[in-house]
């Protein structure tokens, strides 16, 4: 369970943000100068279509790696748990099975209910657990979304694009996009002022 919770924030956002093919009112004909990695780049506002590397968004933004960061301690927490009481658990096992020779039928039968009750018991633990840690990972993703989406909306419609696709290397839905096009610099940037604004 622990392996599964430290990585799956990373990729249900990651899913979420290949989701987003984002459209808003833009200004027809307009000329916008980004700023990247490389050089200042011109993008025709009359395509009116930008993308952000969503490796790098994931990578630098810093409300998603405070969120992953929450998220990975409390799997570890949630795992130390489960440890624990399953070591316990096996403890009384073994003590059972080193002690069944010398018990009579009816403590035999007694042990074993109460341990196959205990089992059970761990297992829906083990369930709940894992559950809680879903929906608090739903919720994280969500709330990442929603940040970015709505920055999204904000910095398109200032600069007038109509459409803002997401690209990734590890789930590349768009197989090319020119560099030129790339804002994800930008938005890490607006993000992050924002983020810190909040914060205050």
């Amino acid at each position: 369970m622990n392996k599964l919770f430290v990585s799956v924030i990373s990729l249900g956002f990651a899913g979420l943000l290949g989701s987003i093919l984002f459209s808003c009112q833009g200004k027809p004909g307009a000329s916008t100068q980004l700023a990247t990695n490389d050089s200042n780049k011109t993008v025709n506002g009359n395509l009116g279509i930008v993308y952000v590397n969503s490796d790098t968004l994931l990578s630098k933004y810093e409300l998603f790696k405070e969120a992953r960061a929450k998220m990975e301690e409390k799997a570890k927490q949630a795992q130390v748990e489960l440890q624990a009481k399953g070591t316990a658990f096996q403890r009384e096992v073994a003590d059972y099975q080193k002690n069944a020779p010398t018990m009579s039928a009816e403590q035999r039968q007694t042990t074993e209910e109460r341990l196959a009750r205990k089992q059970n018991e761990l297992s829906q633990h083990n369930q709940n657990a894992s559950a809680s840690l879903q929906q608090d990972e739903a919720e994280e993703n969500q709330k990442l979304y929603t940040k970015v989406s709505e920055y999204l909306k904000k910095y398109s419609k200032e600069k007038g694009y109509k459409y803002v696709l997401t690209y990734s290397a590890t789930n590349p839905a768009l197989l090319y996009a020119d560099q030129s096009l790339e804002i994800t610099t930008e938005v890490v940037k607006g993000l992050n002022e924002e983020y810190k604004q909040e914060k205050k």
